[in-house]
């Protein structure tokens, strides 16, 4: 009987076990899945990329059945997934757990068929506030000039150009031996996933910024092959279903935020300078990074594909899920 069968996904991802996504989320998330079907749907957890390759590598290792499911930074691919830039354009994220909730709902409507058509989505999620980290301090727009700092993507990377820094783009596990082989002298991630990269021990200074808008996220995905999701037999496909979509969204997104605090104060423990720029200062910034809003319009424009319209749709969402759930 179809229904006796079981079914082992080879899940791989680039984040250490330690980090809290890892720990927090994708274990809990698989042992879920295991208990609501009696032990017949596992998940086979493969962190740090242990599976060999590289982390612009991953979401091709689920469409070509290399793994079953694969989780990664869906800008680590630039360009290939244009319209979910959407969100990681400059101040366009206010409360990440909405923002989240905005992207999967977009990715229901419209990316899951004009970008994502190869796999079967998961969920997409974003990273709480992006902020600055960085050897000597940032207090204010100047501060960015001569300044080398990694980016995670295209739109970050044209971000911190913008603003008066040299950019360099690479994967979140490079970060600690660029720093230290100073190929960069500072980096933006959220907090959350620094103390998995031991971030507040390579640079002394942090600069984050005040009012409702964050700099920057990035938008992150889990995607399955499109085969071994067909494959499932029908029950285990609908416990896998049930703990996809909003739900995993809203759940994964609420693991990063919560795991901002901790990364932060880990920073204050170690006599790290925390910078808040005020509203006043931020409002500079903002105008300094209008260009980057308006290439990007431009950019999709050439496509074939209304930038415009994407923006007053990310912002819509964002605030009509910031408004159901009351931030």
């Amino acid at each position: 009987m179809a229904f006796a069968q079981d079914a082992t996904l080879r899940f791989h991802q680039f984040l250490p076990p330690v980090a809290p996504l890892p720990a927090f989320a994708f274990k809990p998330w698989g042992e879920r899945l295991e208990a609501a079907s009696g032990g017949r749907l596992r998940i086979q957890h493969f962190d740090a990329m242990a599976l060999g390759g590289r982390p612009p590598e991953l979401l091709d290792q689920a469409r070509d059945g290399v793994v079953d499911i694969a989780m990664s930074v869906v800008g680590y691919t630039p360009g290939r997934f244009p319209r979910t830039e959407v969100f990681e354009l400059p101040f366009i994220m206010k409360n990440s757990i909405a923002t989240s909730l905005a992207f999967q709902q977009m990715i229901e409507e419209d990316f899951g068929e004009s970008e994502y058509g190869d796999f079967k989505v998961l969920a997409g999620w974003v990273h709480g506030a992006g902020l600055i980290h960085s050897e000597e301090p940032i207090t204010k727009l100047e501060d960015m000039a001569g300044k080398t700092l990694r980016g995670p993507t295209r739109i970050i990377n044209d971000l911190l150009s913008e603003l008066g820094a040299e950019p360099v783009g690479m994967p979140l596990p490079a970060i600690p031996e660029a720093l230290s082989k100073g190929v960069i002298n500072g980096t933006v991630i959220p907090w959350e996933v620094t103390p998995s990269i031991r971030l507040a021990e390579m640079v002394s200074n942090h600069t984050e910024f005040g009012g409702p808008e964050a700099l920057y996220t990035a938008t992150i995905i889990m995607v399955m092959n499109k085969d071994a999701y067909d494959a499932l037999p029908d029950d285990l496909r609908e416990i896998l279903d049930a703990e996809s979509g909003a739900a995993m969204a809203q759940a994964f997104s609420q693991v990063m935020l919560d795991y901002d605090a901790p990364g932060r104060q880990i920073a204050l423990d170690a006599g790290n300078t925390i910078t808040t720029l005020d509203e006043a200062e931020v409002a500079r910034w903002k105008a300094a990074a209008q260009p980057v809003i308006d290439r990007w319009v431009a950019d999709m424009d050439a496509q074939g594909i209304d930038g415009q319209a994407l923006i007053a749709r990310a912002k819509e969402l964002i605030d009509e899920k910031s408004a159901m759930l009351g931030v």
